[in-house]
Parts: C-alpha cells; structure tokens; sequence
C-alpha cells in the first residue's frame, strides 16, 4: 500500500467563484488504484462533486445566496463580518473521498470536482489531497 500527499494552491479573484478543480487533480495523482480525500483548509469553502454546467453552477449561487442572505445580521459578524461565508460552508462539505482508476478520479459521466470560495478573492487557498492505494 502507497499513501501520497499533494497540496494544491488555488487563487481566487471573486467573494463567490466555483472552480473546476479536476484536471488538476488528475495531473497530481501518481498512484494507480486506490482513494484520494480532497480536503479544503479553509472554513469559507467547499469541495463538492457536481455537473460542470453554467445554468446549475449559477443556480448554485442563486440557491445558497437566498438561503443564506447577507441582509441578516449574524453574530459571527461581530469578529470578522463574513458569517454569511462560514454558514454557507455548513450546508456545503470541506472534503470529498473518491475513486481512483488507471491513475485518474474515476468519476460519472457529468462530473467534476469543485472548489467553492465562499470568502474570496483570496491568495493561495490550500486543498489537501491524500492518497491511498497501489
């Protein structure tokens, strides 16, 4: 059994951006088979496994936009004013565990893995990437 480590450092450029993160991932696998966790070091972001196409990532924003409005005022904002940011990272996930085929994700048809900036534009977010296999 092999277990590898990457880091992956991502600049964003908006306070809310969705970022195709799969080729790059691929390029950093160096196992043939086994699992990779893709983890976000950041409380304001996400990870998620989706379809890449532009009506539902702009849903997306639309959905968690109204689900978490920045017309409230949350309690959070007393220290840093981003509240809004950290509670739509609840409804997200900070990590996904996935297959690896022929030293590629081994995903559905129509999927992509995603980083998610909730808090942006920020410089070099960290996504950790393990591996574990043959």
């Amino acid at each position: 059994m092999t277990i590898r480590t990457h880091s992956l450092k991502i600049d964003t450029s908006k306070n809310f951006e969705i970022i195709d993160i799969t080729s790059q991932i691929n390029e950093l696998i160096d196992i043939d088979e086994g699992i990779i966790s893709i983890f976000s070091k950041h409380s304001t972001s996400s990870i998620v496994v989706n379809e890449n196409e532009s009506g539902l990532l702009n849903d997306l924003e639309f959905m968690l936009t109204n689900l978490v409005s920045d017309e409230f005022s949350y309690m959070h904002d007393r220290i840093d004013n981003n509240a809004s940011s950290h509670l739509k990272s609840f409804l997200l996930s900070s990590s996904e565990c996935l297959p690896i085929k022929n030293s590629k994700i081994d995903l559905g048809t129509w999927q992509s893995v995603f980083f998610i900036e909730l808090d942006g534009p920020r410089r070099n977010r960290t996504v950790t990437l393990t591996m574990v296999g043959e």
